[in-house]
């Protein structure tokens, strides 16, 4: 028994890290359009240094990214020529209500996306859209403080209604919200929030988190109302906790990262507040503010489908002495000893996939789709733009194996995969071109110099051949 003959191979991208176009078609600026590359990133993305403008210091990646606004066709024609049969993508927000509480949408901004949807139909690839990968319009951050505001769910839900009118017939996947944990770890990348310095952060980003989880109730309750056939699912930045050591309070410890993570998902999938989270905000003096309807509403419209993203499982210890950190993720995590590392010091562990899509499926008995998997690295092109790009290649190979075995072995319900930056972006974690992850080469390094020209690496044929066996030629 293989995948299912339906099975959705694809790929990856987000608006902010390949889009650009930044000022064009009267779209708004977005907070992702403010973090800058450097040193600063990290500050900005967690909203503890306050960046609303554009300053001559900072290089700002995503102003322009590749540039996908005016070359989407042609990156649209190679995804067909690999075959894909879907394509995963997000709307920029602020394209589309270039404030965010406009009263009336920008017909420049829907245009152009159903123009990208129909260039996808034409091919029989079919869109998988997040409504938001972190993306909040500008204008929500400065006038209302972004989602720690109740006001925002009305925005989105505005925002949300329009795009399922819009595109009904052609979008049928949505996801409302990107990794919408990552609130907890990069706070103003993850949802637009800046922090005062008086403030209690925790009980801001937990409020924060009851509206997104609101507003993406409303979203799938307004989406099978206006379609019935449109599937909504949720997203998680995935990969499970192991304990270092087998000492029991490491492996407690486990179960407790595990659980901030779930959090989310286990209110967007069973649809209410688990009790371990109740006794967590008990005994953190966190109050969440909810208004009469509020539970109904996530009671009533869970999620159809549930994703996620994995590049790496994680580690925890309880051991004060156990200091030995793995570098470059958003997550901090204990070293895993029994594992290797990317170039940017993810650790690389197949088999964590297998073990994710087990926990998950255990846990919702829901449909699954692995929506983001990929490998960073420093590709190194000759004078035509090829890369030999083996080392991604047996990365992906791997993970196909571990979760077609989650599938074959383990009776995983599986609906697709798609590849993380199927064509070489923006870095979420790091803003960097050089951090790449594709299967086409894009001209273009971390300066924002190059020519954007696109080319096709080792791996584009490969997963061509891996798309046109549903999986069965990994070779």
């Amino acid at each position: 028994m293989g995948l299912r003959p339906d099975f959705l191979w694809g790929g990856a991208t987000a608006a902010n890290q390949s889009e650009g176009g930044y000022n064009l078609g009267n779209r708004g600026l977005a907070n992702v359009d403010l973090v800058p590359t450097g040193e600063d990133r990290a500050g900005v993305s967690a909203g503890k240094i306050k960046m609303l403008e554009f300053d001559d210091q900072h290089f700002y990646p995503a102003k322009e990214a590749i540039d996908m606004y005016h070359h989407y066709m042609e990156d649209i024609q190679l995804f067909a020529e690999m075959g894909f049969k879907t394509y995963r993508m997000s709307l920029s927000w602020s394209r589309i209500f270039p404030n965010g509480d406009d009263v009336a949408p920008n017909e420049e901004g829907l245009a152009f996306y159903e123009r990208i949807f129909l260039e996808l139909r034409k091919h029989n690839i079919e869109p998988l859209v997040t409504l938001t990968h972190f993306d909040v319009p500008l204008t929500l951050i400065k006038n209302y403080g972004s989602w720690r505001n109740r006001k925002m769910i009305e925005f989105y839900e505005n925002y949300s209604r329009t795009v399922f009118c819009r595109y009904k017939g052609l979008v049928k996947y949505w996801l409302t919200f990107n990794e919408v944990n990552m609130i907890l770890h990069a706070p103003f990348l993850g949802a637009g929030l800046c922090f005062e310095p008086d403030e209690d952060e925790e009980q801001v980003k937990y409020q924060a988190m009851h509206h997104q989880l609101v507003a993406s109730a409303a979203a799938t309750k307004i989406a099978h109302e206006i379609d019935p056939d449109n599937l909504v699912g949720c997203m998680l930045a995935g990969g499970n906790n192991y304990p270092y050591s087998c000492r029991p309070e490491d492996y407690a410890k486990a179960i407790e990262k595990d659980r901030e993570n779930y959090l989310f998902i286990d209110i967007q999938s069973r649809g209410a507040y688990p009790n371990y989270a109740l006794k967590k905000f008990e005994r953190e003096n966190i109050h969440i503010e909810m208004e009469n309807g509020d539970q109904e509403l996530l009671k009533q419209h869970t999620v159809d489908y549930i994703s996620f993203s994995y590049y790496a499982s994680r580690v925890v210890s309880t051991d004060p002495s156990v200091t030995h950190e793995t570098a470059g993720n958003i997550y901090k995590s204990v070293k895993n000893p029994y594992l290797n590392s990317s170039e940017w010091g993810w650790q690389i562990d197949p088999m964590g996939l297998r073990s994710a899509l087990n926990m998950l499926y255990d846990r919702y008995q829901k449909p699954l789709f692995i929506v983001e998997n990929g490998l960073g690295a420093m590709d190194v092109p000759d004078e035509n733009g090829y890369v030999e790009d083996d080392y991604r290649i047996d990365y992906l190979r791997e993970h196909i194996k571990a979760f077609k075995a989650a599938v074959e072995e383990d009776g995983i319900e599986l609906l697709g995969y798609t590849s993380w930056g199927c064509i070489d972006l923006v870095s979420a974690s790091k803003g960097q071109m050089s951090k790449r992850y594709g299967f086409i080469y894009v001209d273009r390094d971390d300066d924002g110099n190059g020519t954007l020209k696109r080319s096709k690496k080792k791996s584009f044929y490969w997963y061509q051949k891996v798309i046109q066996s549903n999986g069965e030629d990994l070779a």
